[in-house]
């Protein structure tokens, strides 16, 4: 921010130096005697371009250093300007026609180029040709850790001060390619490309051992063997897509992390659910290390003021700034948008805000829970005719809404790998969330480095321990095995979460999380199926009369079996959201159907005709009417 306000500032006083002038007005900073030892005195004066001002600048500039006792200055600034021009290469190497570009970053070899303060042009027996009109150059050469991918950060001087970009090789090789930098401001047109292209691969192979090279990485998480973690790594330089920096940016530690400390043990003391938003947003950190799977951890709600929202954006903090729109993201998004986000966290929790952004007009979420929770995404061909990358992940993703993630016709696997959980205003996960909010837009992002740095080769192997152990306990109950492994990540990292980061010796137990899993029943698209098929029966009871005249006839209803039309039954369950074929071959195998041969069907004469009907038994409760007394109610 200082940078922006020091250029706004610049920019001012350039346009206005005869009106300041002329009244006597003095707007550039006043520097105490330690200050002189760094360089912000003397870029400012480096900043004035003309030959006048800099010399009014640079006599003013002397004028104050003398008065705070520094006597030195116009020395000293002639030294800075030495130094900037100090030749960035190996030693031993003289350069036979060094770019001169004003307050360069780095002098490489120009060879038959010209480089300097009118752009960059060559010299032929024909004519004169010009490459660019302003100075650019590259100054690092950046190698991407996973897939060795070269860019080049380039530097081009527009506006009175130097601008960076990084950008592939292929596209700044490429003539046909190399004019999209016209769109951050550099000068170049369809005619002057193919030179710049040009220049800028000649410039870099003259000084390929001389530019500085530097690794880099395009998306967050665990690099290279997988010991090192991004962004907590010293010197690594962000190469992705530019839409993502804004994320990248947001994982950092800002403010204090004592308050956020403070803030983030009351709200897990105070509620169980922000325990576990808390813990999910640490267990994704563990997912790749111990070998587990993708899963959602989905609040809920239809009453407003039951702080889902902000307890998305305290298991955020705990990685990096959890305003929406900086880390937090919303529904608002594709699918594709979706699938290239959660490879790029790869291994640090995807929050997502407001699953209602994701329904069309008839309230039904175009979001897909399988695509995240695979861990994969698709594989797409390229231009080229070969196949991209496929993308990859191990994450948690934690999100809210008004409604459940998973809809009742939802398969068994999306249903499986989602714990949702049911907020209520009266029982609200965060009570004070304006207080709440306050704090943690202030204070974050210092747990997430703390808990990784944790991460040793012992920990791990602890924590493989507990997981093992945790879901061994959870699977032996009546929960499915992908809901025990979710449960066993949570409370394994909520242990490791409380010893490294709150350190309160209250974590996590058993039958806390138990009471927010499926059972096996609820989870099967089979029992739902079957459920929704009897309420069917009992919604449309008046088609399976015989003596029906006003509508059409489904069937009939004989002692505890319903006869359905198998073409009606096919339509409904289809019309409902599941598979016709995968409910009748799971009703046979739990004989709710009965079926003659390999047929999933029977054949039954109804009003004269022999139709074949899928033979439901309809359950009969304590509490529910016989069927036997079904004619006596009609």
């Amino acid at each position: 921010m200082l940078k922006i306000f020091d250029r706004i500032l610049f920019d001012f006083k350039a346009s206005n130096c005869e009106y300041l002038a002329q009244n006597q007005i003095d707007m550039s900073y006043d520097y105490c005697l330690e200050d002189y030892s760094t360089t912000a005195p003397y870029e400012e004066i480096s900043r004035y371009t003309d030959p006048f001002e800099k010399t009014v600048q640079l006599e003013s500039a002397a004028i104050k250093a003398k008065k705070v006792g520094f006597t030195s200055f116009k020395k000293a600034y002639n030294n800075y300007e030495k130094s900037l021009r100090l030749i960035k290469v190996k030693p031993n190497i003289s350069l036979s026609h060094p770019t001169d570009f004003p307050m360069q970053p780095i002098e490489l070899e120009a060879g038959e180029w010209d480089c300097d303060a009118e752009g960059v042009s060559k010299t032929t027996m024909s004519n004169h040709e010009i490459a660019c009109l302003h100075p650019i150059m590259p100054t690092e050469r950046l190698v991407n850790i996973d897939t060795g991918e070269e860019k080049l950060k380039i530097a081009y001087f527009k506006g009175k001060y130097w601008r960076e970009i990084i950008i592939g090789k292929k596209e700044l090789f490429d003539a046909s390619k190399v004019i999209q930098l016209a769109a951050v401001g550099v000068s170049v047109t369809s005619k002057s490309a193919k030179l710049l292209s040009e220049y800028l691969c000649s410039i870099e192979a003259l000084n390929y051992d001389s530019l500085p090279e530097r690794e880099s990485v395009s998306r967050l998480g665990y690099i290279g063997d997988g010991r090192n973690f991004s962004p907590y790594v010293d010197g690594l330089v962000f190469d992705g897509d530019a839409n993502y920096s804004t994320i990248y940016n947001a994982i950092k530690e800002h403010g204090d992390f004592a308050k956020w400390r403070e803030t983030a043990i009351k709200c897990r003391h105070a509620n169980i659910t922000a325990q576990i938003m808390l813990a999910a947003s640490f267990a994704s950190a563990l997912i790749k290390k111990i070998g587990g799977l993708c899963f959602f951890v989905h609040l809920w709600g239809v009453e407003s003021g039951t702080g889902k929202t902000v307890a998305l954006m305290l298991a955020a903090s705990v990685w990096g700034n959890p305003a929406i729109g900086q880390y937090v993201q919303t529904f608002n998004a594709t699918q594709v948008g979706h699938e290239k986000t959660a490879a790029f966290l790869n291994n640090i929790p995807m929050c997502i805000d407001e699953l209602q952004l994701s329904k069309d007009s008839h309230g039904r979420s175009k979001f897909d829970v399988y695509q995240l929770s695979q861990g994969v995404g698709r594989t797409r061909g390229t231009k080229s005719g070969g196949i991209d990358k496929t993308p990859v992940w191990d994450l948690c993703i934690l999100t809210t809404g008004e409604s459940p993630l998973t809809p009742d016709n939802s398969g068994a696997g999306a249903v499986n790998r989602v714990i949702d959980i049911e907020c209520k205003a009266k029982d609200a996960v965060i009570k004070n969330g304006m207080e709440v909010t306050q704090s943690i837009k202030m204070n974050y992002g210092h747990a997430g480095r703390i808990f990784i740095e944790s991460l040793n080769d012992d920990v791990i192997a602890e924590a493989k321990e507990l997981y093992s152990k945790y879901y061994k306990e959870l699977s032996s109950g009546s929960t499915t095995e992908k809901q025990a492994m979710a449960a066993a990540m949570l409370l394994t990292a909520d242990e490791l979460a409380d010893r490294f980061v709150f350190k309160t010796e209250k974590h996590l137990t058993v039958s806390q999380i138990s009471e927010f899993l499926k059972s096996k029943a609820s989870v099967s698209a089979g029992e739902r199926g079957y459920s929704y098929m009897c309420d069917w029966v009992a919604m449309n009871s008046n088609k399976f009369r015989a003596d029906n005249e006003s509508s059409d006839v489904y069937g009939v209803i004989l002692d505890n079996w319903a006869y359905i039309n198998g073409a009606v039954f096919r339509k409904a369950v289809k019309d409902a959201g599941f598979d016709d074929r995968a409910l009748l071959s799971w009703l046979k195998t739990n004989g709710l159907i009965l079926t003659r041969g390999r047929r999933f069907t029977r054949g039954k004469r109804i009003n004269g005709v022999n139709v074949e009907c899928v033979v439901m038994k309809l359950p009969v409760g304590e509490d529910e009417i016989n069927i036997e007394d079904y004619e006596d109610l009609l």
